[in-house]
């Protein structure tokens, strides 16, 4: 508490309690006018010189624990007191800080009742942070005081502090993003404005179907179904080959279905345009072959379909190989025992043991090509999809945020109804097969007729991405792609360009600014991204709570959320106060890691069930706390855990586009915002000898962690046959 108490202070005494212009990592202001100019003052120095008189309470409020310090903890007085204190500070933070932004009053009711305020505010700082994390983790402290989950501190304080960040950082935006679809042009809510703009015909209309085109709604529906379906049936071959055939390069397929994974998502659309584009190579040659036009067959549904079923197979796949693989054989013996043949044992038995696999791969494959905003901005043409019309809408000359909005409401609408089709589709039927009894351990061969078919299927798709990737590697190489194809690095040297000066080491290239601020926001985002997603894993896994189901449920709510919706809602939520963060690094940090968070959960869920629960215990009995039970037993043995996640939130920071084209600014340009920049000026070259770095970046870092994990796993299986 005396540690909270002391954090508290130094917000409120020592550090600017609004934002910094220069942005959060700047402290430039040490040396500008600090503490006395207004702009960098501390709390205490505003009130001091007459100035933001609603601060006063604050002060009031950190005095009061103080009084507390004295007391047992068993002393009711003691909890109520830090519970009350805490709360109020809290609230009170968070009422003034939405009551009053840039323009005095937010609310005409609170200028009628108080009068004009004479004066504003700007987005929180440093100082009102930490005094907001004071309060809230003095709260905690009362409740965990009262009894609650075992008087524990630590855990009512990861409770409380995943709660507060989830409600803030994903609650909030989402829910001003709601309320913003109503707002007129006036200023003030109107459901008229809401349904005009929800039935508009740019978004639901069918003229489609007599020669015209279809609403962006039905498109995006309709692609996102397709590619689902597409992806699922395709990862599933993939996976019944790499566990269940006699195929003989089966590392080598395994490999090759990841490698879009760290693909930034638009360049597979640029490849196909090298390729099948009305200047491709493909399209040249079949039409000098039959002596006919070439033509923009490409853009459109074919083309965009055809790029996100080539990036989001691996999903599918990395999901359906789990579930392939965790069949178990005693099953499939059974049937066969029953003299059941391999073809009705696959039909009757595997198949219907793999639906939850099934189903969270379509799920995934639907989510993700619904998100997806740089394949249909390159391949899209005339065929309109919910995310780059919500693009338009927020950057084009429309610039209508309201509009932006209701496709964002209807997006996520068919996300989540998809997410409850899915759980409808499976139902309450039990699909455990590993019950601890023994079997052969070998899955049986797939039918030869099947195994035929998959295997012809995997092969024509793995050479076509093979194609695709020689196209991209061949495209970055040469002058300008269908007119002058003399090779050359001349795209490398612009971009990446590097000089020796006196001064030291310049780095000239074009793409160096996008390319550091990338690796320096992915390299931030990563540890804090696996760091919330282990903790909120060990609550749920170790830890019993009222609420625990709907806190579950909110902190994958990210993961159905698309990224493109994600983009929005920050935009709307974020460019005012009192948490004014757009333009800034912190803002992509943010987005990264509540949209990464849920895949380190999940990863920390899985390790964490494997290990018992007496390792928890016998710390605890030999006196130890939560907190260092958590740091000194828990933590050592999800290594490969921890490492899978920030690989995974690494590549995902590096690669994602559909929500940081809203996010990026001037000062913070990512890469993946900077090359779709190149292809909208038709710099091809460029772009592909970019994203062509980019991959091999990953491939480093990857293989780095990857072969760190190894390590881990080698090391503790040397320590046991040692017998140590």
């Amino acid at each position: 508490m005396i540690l909270w108490i002391i954090v508290g202070w130094v917000g409120y005494c020592l550090l600017p309690w609004y934002g910094i212009e220069d942005g959060f990592f700047s402290f430039g202001w040490v040396f500008d006018g600090y503490p006395l100019d207004s702009d960098y003052a501390p709390a205490a120095f505003l009130l001091i010189q007459g100035e933001k008189l609603w601060l006063s309470p604050v002060l009031i409020l950190l005095a009061f624990p103080i009084t507390l310090i004295g007391l047992r903890k068993s002393d009711p007085l003691f909890a109520r007191g830090l519970i009350l204190i805490g709360g109020i500070g809290f609230f009170w933070l968070f009422a003034q800080g939405f009551g009053i932004g840039i323009r005095g009053y937010n609310f005409a009711w609170l200028e009628s009742l108080l009068g004009d305020l004479g004066d504003r505010q700007f987005g929180m700082g440093y100082g009102a942070m930490l005094c907001a994390i004071s309060f809230l983790f003095i709260f905690t402290q009362g409740i965990a005081a009262r009894g609650a989950v075992g008087g524990d501190v630590f855990v009512a304080g990861a409770i409380g502090g995943v709660i507060a960040i989830v409600l803030v950082f994903v609650g909030y935006p989402i829910a001003n993003m709601l309320f913003s679809a109503f707002i007129d042009d006036g200023g003030e809510y109107s459901t008229s404005v809401f349904f005009t703009k929800f039935f508009d015909d740019r978004l639901w209309g069918l003229a489609c179907l007599s020669g015209g085109r279809c609403g962006a709604a039905w498109n995006s529906l309709f692609l996102a179904i397709s590619v689902g379906f597409t992806t699922t049936m395709l990862g599933l071959a993939f996976a019944l080959v790499a566990t269940r055939s006699r195929f003989r390069y089966q590392r080598s397929l395994r490999a090759l279905t990841v490698l879009p994974i760290i693909t930034p998502p638009f360049v597979i659309g640029l490849a196909l345009i090298l390729l099948f584009g009305r200047s491709g190579s493909v399209t040249v040659f079949i039409a000098d072959l039959l002596g006919v036009q070439p033509t923009r067959w490409l853009y459109g549904l074919p083309g965009i379909m055809i790029a996100q079923t080539l990036a989001y197979t691996p999903i599918a796949f990395l999901v359906l190989i789990g579930v392939v693989e965790g069949v178990s054989p005693a099953m499939e013996e059974a049937a066969q025992t029953l003299r059941a043949n391999s073809s009705q044992t696959f039909q009757t038995v595997s198949l219907p043991l793999m639906r939850p696999g099934i189903a969270n791969a379509f799920l995934l494959g639907f989510i993700e090509s619904m998100a997806d905003f740089g394949n249909p901005l390159v391949l899209g043409g005339n065929f309109d999809v919910l995310s780059t019309e919500i693009f338009f809408a927020i950057v084009g000359a429309q610039y209508d945020q309201g509009r932006a909005a209701v496709l964002a409401i209807v997006l996520l609408c068919f996300t989540l109804s998809a997410f409850y089709a899915q759980r409808a589709w499976l139902g309450k039927k039990n699909y455990t097969t590993v019950t601890g009894k023994g079997d052969a351990g070998v899955h049986p061969h797939l039918p030869r007729g099947l195994s035929i078919v998959v295997i012809t299927i995997a092969v024509i798709w793995a050479l076509f991405t093979l194609i695709v990737y020689s196209m991209i590697v061949y495209g970055s190489m040469v002058e300008l792609w269908g007119v002058n194809n003399t090779l050359t690095f001349k795209h490398y040297v612009t971009a990446f360009s590097v000089r020796i000066e006196d001064s030291g080491i310049r780095w000239s290239g074009a793409a160096w600014d996008s390319f550091w601020t990338t690796i320096t926001i992915a390299g931030i985002a990563a540890p804090l991204t696996a760091a919330v997603g282990i903790v909120t894993a060990y609550l749920l896994t170790r830890k019993n709570f009222a609420g625990k189901q709907t806190f579950e449920f909110g902190t994958m709510l990210s993961f159905a959320i698309p990224g493109t919706v994600i983009g929005v809602s920050y935009i709307l939520a974020f460019n005012v106060p009192p948490i004014e963060i757009t333009g800034t690094g912190v803002i992509l940090v943010v987005s990264f890691i509540f949209r990464n968070m849920p895949v380190g959960v999940r990863a920390g869920i899985a390790s964490m069930t494997q290990l018992d629960r007496s390792l928890d215990e016998a710390s605890l009995t030999l006196g130890a706390n939560s907190w260092h039970t958590f740091r000194k037993v828990i933590l050592p043995l999800l290594k490969p855990a921890i490492l899978a996640a920030l690989i995974y939130s690494f590549v995902r920071a590096m690669t994602a586009i559909s929500a940081v084209i809203f996010l990026v600014s001037a000062e913070y340009d990512m890469a993946t915002s900077y090359i779709i920049g190149r292809v909208e000026n038709n710099d091809y070259g460029l772009a592909i000898a970019y994203s062509t770095t980019l991959i091999f970046v990953m491939l480093v870092v990857v293989g780095m962690l990857q072969l760190l994990v190894g390590r881990v796993q080698i090391g503790r299986r040397a320590l046991q046959g040692t017998g140590v």
